[in-house]
């Protein structure tokens, strides 16, 4: 194969990034091809070749054979923009898939050989879910100012406006800004240059339907921040809040560590479930309201199960951000600890206890690395996990492992490393087994695979 040549595959998978994975005859060599479904015959033409194994990438030109599951995507943006990838394929499709990469991560250690992975639980909303936006401040090919992301393998900037994976008020918001900053003549950042002055744009909606928005600029002196927030909120009233975030750094990092106050509030009220949240502008939260509302109701019924049979004098809950999850099992546990690294969070989860002590005076939460605040615990009966995609590092397992409790609940973001990390809690002489791990779908249209494994002693 060379870049440039034209192809006829035959596309047998999809890879993690939700390209798909095609085959020439009986060739070992795979092409990725986005756009491209399992069972289709495609026409590509190769645009990169790897020189260190048998893959290359390629760029979809036609289908020949179309796939009973291919479906029309609803979104404009759909193939220039990165991030639903999957929205040409049948949702029922896409969950199949994603209990198919965790099955398979599971079989790659025999030490989880036999564990059931249930039916990938769907979302309530497959449309208009996700509570955040995160968008590239830049000029358009005609000049003008857009709103939107990056393309994938590229700088290119593709606009977002009418997204419909984003909650109504996020997309409405976005057209108001837009228009906010074309009237105040706000330049966008350049990073070749670095000149201009506003990198990103990041929405956030709560279960009111209300928007924070955080403006993130290069430089801390912002002469029209004042006056874009106070216009935005002028023609969006859901807009409750607007922060400045400064990030001088070169790179793609969206945040920096400093936040200026522009108009109205700096942190939303949220609800998850039964959980009572405060959420400031840099604070994770998972994207769809929804399914973590369904994922963390299955998670406190394992904690409930578990405190039946015999009281949780303490649970902790590990990476725990704003205390959502630790919120929702505090009733079963006669004490909860949350650990988090982010300090930002902590003042968040600490403000959700302040503002409902009378429910929650059996929770704290600390700012700690996850392994340092588990070694400074000397007992727990219940322990939760939930880390970011590189999975939990060795020394929290340790400690884990050390502290022994009657449950381990993990709620992962990447089936490979909670399957490396199930593999290690179950090692050797431990006691412990993976009662059941379930999908979900939280992040419909997109090749992400959330999942819940309850594991107990």
């Amino acid at each position: 194969m060379r870049p440039g040549e034209r192809l006829t595959l035959t596309c047998v998978d999809i890879d993690e990034d939700g390209a798909g994975v095609c085959r020439a005859g009986d060739a070992a060599a795979t092409i990725h091809v986005r756009g491209a479904l399992p069972g289709e015959v495609v026409t590509a033409a190769v645009n990169h070749v790897s020189p260190h194994r048998p893959q290359a990438w390629g760029d979809l030109l036609s289908v020949e054979t179309t796939a009973p599951a291919r479906r029309t995507p609803v979104c404009a943006a759909f193939g220039p923009c990165g991030g639903c990838v999957l929205q040409h394929w049948d949702l029922a499709a896409q969950r199949t898939w994603k209990e198919a990469q965790v099955k398979s991560a599971l079989t790659a250690y025999p030490a989880l050989a036999g564990v059931v992975v249930n039916a990938c639980v769907p979302s309530p909303q497959t449309l208009g879910y996700r509570n955040n936006a995160k968008l590239v401040c830049a000029r358009g090919a005609d000049g003008t100012l857009v709103l939107g992301a990056f393309a994938p393998r590229s700088h290119d900037v593709v606009d977002l406006a009418g997204c419909r994976i984003v909650e109504p008020p996020l997309d409405e918001v976005t057209s108001g800004l837009r228009e906010a900053l074309v009237t105040a003549g706000v330049v966008p950042y350049d990073e070749r240059l670095q000149t201009g002055d506003l990198r990103y744009a990041v929405l956030r909606a709560n279960h009111r339907g209300q928007v924070l928005v955080t403006l993130v600029t290069a430089r801390p002196s912002w002469a029209a921040g004042a006056a874009v927030a106070e216009a935005l909120r002028t023609r969006c009233p859901a807009v409750a809040g607007v922060v400045q975030n400064v990030n001088p750094t070169r790179g793609n990092v969206i945040y920096g560590d400093e936040d200026v106050t522009l108009s109205g509030v700096a942190t939303l009220s949220e609800q998850i479930g039964p959980a009572h949240l405060r959420v400031s502008s840099r604070a994770f939260l998972q994207a769809n309201r929804g399914v973590a509302a369904l994922a963390y109701a299955h998670l406190a019924e394992a904690v409930r199960a578990v405190a039946a049979a015999a009281p949780i004098d303490r649970l902790i809950d590990a990476y725990c951000g704003v205390g959502a999850i630790a919120l929702t099992v505090a009733p079963h546990a006669r004490e909860v600890l949350g650990i988090e690294a982010n300090a930002t969070a902590i003042a968040d989860a600490s403000a959700a206890v302040s503002e409902d002590t009378a429910s929650h005076t059996n929770v704290r939460f600390i700012t700690a690395d996850a392994a340092a605040g588990l070694r400074a615990v000397d007992r727990a009966d219940a322990v939760i996990l939930n880390p970011p995609r590189r999975g939990c590092a060795p020394a929290v397992l340790a400690e884990v492992r050390r502290l022994a409790p009657r449950l381990v609940a993990y709620l992962s973001c990447a089936p490979d490393t909670l399957a490396r990390d199930l593999a290690t809690l179950v090692d050797g002489e431990s006691g412990y087994r993976v009662d059941a791990v379930t999908p979900y779908d939280m992040l419909p249209h997109t090749a992400h695979v959330e999942s819940l494994a309850i594991v107990s002693r």
